[in-house]
C-alpha cells in the first residue's frame, strides 16, 4: 500500500477514537459503543485498537448469522445460541479470510470473548479452553544487533530527525512511543548526568519514570533543536492569491512541543502518527544499507528482522552483561524487584559506568574513557610489578640467610 494512502487510513482510525459520537459509520452496535467508551476512559489508544477488532467481529456475526451483534448478544444471554460455537466459528473465519499471525488472531479472539463477558454473556474459562481452539503462537527468535550494527545504521541516517530518534532509542532503551511522547520541558540537560522525564500516560506500565541520557544523546538533541528551530524562508500567497510573499521566520520554541513533531498543532503531531512516519523512514534506511531483511514468516512478511524495538533489547542485554541485571530492569522501565532500591546518586554512578557502552559515534568521548581505563590498567600493572619485585627481594633475602646459616641460628634461638 502506498505510504500516503496508509497514513490516510491511519488518520481515519485515529479520528474514530471518538466512538461515542452518533456519527460513527463503522459500527451501529450500541454494545460496542458502550464497551469502547468504558475502555477509552482508561486508555484511548487501547480503545482504538479494540474498536477495530470488534468491528471485524461484528461483520463476521452479520455475515454468518444474518443478525446484528446486539441481537446475537441477547440470544447468547438467554441461551438460544452457544457462545463457544460463535467464538470457534470466529477462529475459523479469521484463519480463512485474514493473512494474520497466530498472535494477532489470538488477540482478536480474546477481545471478542472479553466483549461478550462485558455484556453479561457467561463464558466458563475451563469450557472456553476446551471448546475454542486458538492457534498456537510460534515464538520466533529475534535478531540480535550489536554496537557495530547500530553505528552503521546511525551513519546511514540521512535525516537528522531520524538519526536523533534512533540515537535516543539505542542509548535509552525507550519503547518507540515513549520516545515520541517526550516534550521539550521533559528534558533536563543541566543534571549530572542529564535525564529525561517519561510520562506514565505513554508507558506500558502506566508509571512515570526518569531515564538518564548519555552525553552523545544530549549533543545530538541540541543539534536537532538548532535545526528544528532555525530561521527559515517561508513562501505563501496573499489573501487574493495573486502575489507570492516571501519572508523569514523562526519557529517559536514552546515547552509543550513534542521534540520530534514538525507541526505541533496538527493531527500529525500525535505520537502514534509520528511513529508511522519515522518507522517508514527507518525501514527505508535499513533497505538502503542491506539490513532490511524480512522475517521468515508468511503471515508476518512485512515485519523486518531489525525493528525500532531491537534497540531496546540491545540496551537491556548490554547493561545485563555488565553485571547490572537489576539496574537494567529499572533503566528500561520494567517493574523489576521490589527489593532493589538505590538512591538517585547511586543510580547515576552506575549509569556513568555503563555510559561508554551506550555511546556509538562520539569518538572523542570514547577515546577519553578509553584513556582513563588504560591509565587505570597501567597503574594496576605498576602496583603488581612492585609487589612482584618486593616478593623477589624477600625471597632473595631468605635464600641469603639460609646460605649463611643465620636462618638456622635464628630458629635455634627461638626454640631455646
Amino acid at each position: 500500500m502506498h505510504y500516503r494512502l496508509y497514513l490516510k487510513k491511519i488518520r481515519k482510525r485515529s479520528e474514530s477514537v471518538q466512538v461515542q459520537s452518533a456519527n460513527d459509520d463503522l459500527s451501529d452496535s450500541s454494545a460496542i459503543k458502550m464497551y469502547i467508551k468504558s475502555v477509552s476512559s482508561m486508555n484511548k489508544s487501547t480503545a482504538r485498537e479494540y474498536y477495530f477488532r470488534l468491528v471485524t467481529f461484528q461483520k463476521f456475526i452479520q455475515n454468518e448469522y444474518d443478525i446484528s451483534l446486539d441481537n446475537l448478544i441477547r440470544k447468547l444471554r438467554i441461551g438460544s445460541e452457544d457462545p463457544y460455537d460463535v467464538l470457534s466459528g470466529y477462529v475459523v473465519h479469521l484463519q480463512n479470510n485474514f493473512a494474520i499471525s497466530a498472535a494477532t488472531s489470538k488477540l482478536r479472539i480474546i477481545t471478542a470473548k472479553n466483549f461478550l463477558e462485558y455484556n453479561d454473556v457467561d463464558i466458563s474459562p475451563r469450557k472456553f479452553r476446551f471448546k475454542v481452539k486458538i492457534p498456537k503462537v510460534v515464538r520466533k527468535a529475534k535478531k540480535a544487533i550489536d554496537k557495530e550494527d547500530i553505528r552503521e545504521i546511525l551513519n546511514a541516517c540521512s535525516d537528522i530527525r531520524l538519526k536523533t530518534y534512533v540515537t535516543l532509542l539505542a542509548a535509552g532503551g525507550f519503547r518507540a512511543a515513549e520516545a515520541l511522547s517526550i516534550r521539550v520541558e521533559d528534558l533536563d540537560f543541566e543534571g549530572d548526568p542529564a535525564k529525561v522525564f517519561v510520562r506514565g500516560e505513554y508507558t506500558k506500565t502506566r508509571t512515570d519514570r526518569y531515564v538518564f541520557l548519555t552525553n552523545e544523546v544530549v549533543q545530538q538533541l541540541r543539534r536537532w533543536f538548532e535545526y528544528k528551530y532555525r530561521k527559515r524562508r517561508i513562501c505563501y500567497q496573499d489573501s487574493n492569491h495573486k502575489k507570492t510573499i516571501t519572508e523569514y521566520r523562526t519557529p517559536e520554541r514552546r515547552d509543550s512541543d513534542l521534540i520530534f513533531a514538525l507541526r505541533q498543532h496538527s493531527e500529525k503531531s500525535e505520537p502514534h502518527m509520528l511513529y508511522y512516519d519515522l518507522a517508514n523512514s527507518f525501514g527505508k534506511t535499513l533497505d538502503r544499507i542491506g539490513k532490511g531483511k524480512r522475517e521468515n514468516n508468511s503471515n508476518n512478511y512485512n515485519r523486518r528482522q531489525i525493528t525500532l524495538h531491537s534497540f531496546r533489547r540491545f540496551v537491556k542485554t548490554t547493561i545485563s552483561d555488565l553485571g547490572y541485571q537489576d539496574f537494567s530492569e529499572y533503566f528500561i522501565g520494567h517493574s523489576g524487584s521490589s527489593y532493589w532500591t538505590k538512591k538517585e546518586s547511586e543510580k547515576a554512578q552506575i549509569f556513568k559506568r555503563i555510559e561508554p557502552y551506550l555511546t556509538f559515534l562520539d569518538y572523542e568521548e570514547l577515546e577519553r574513557k578509553g584513556a582513563d581505563i588504560a591509565s587505570q590498567l597501567e597503574e594496576k600493572d605498576r602496583m603488581i610489578q612492585n609487589m612482584m619485585r618486593k616478593q623477589e627481594q624477600f625471597e632473595q633475602l631468605i635464600q641469603s640467610l639460609i646460605d649463611s646459616g643465620q636462618l638456622q641460628l635464628l630458629n635455634n634461638q627461638q626454640i631455646s
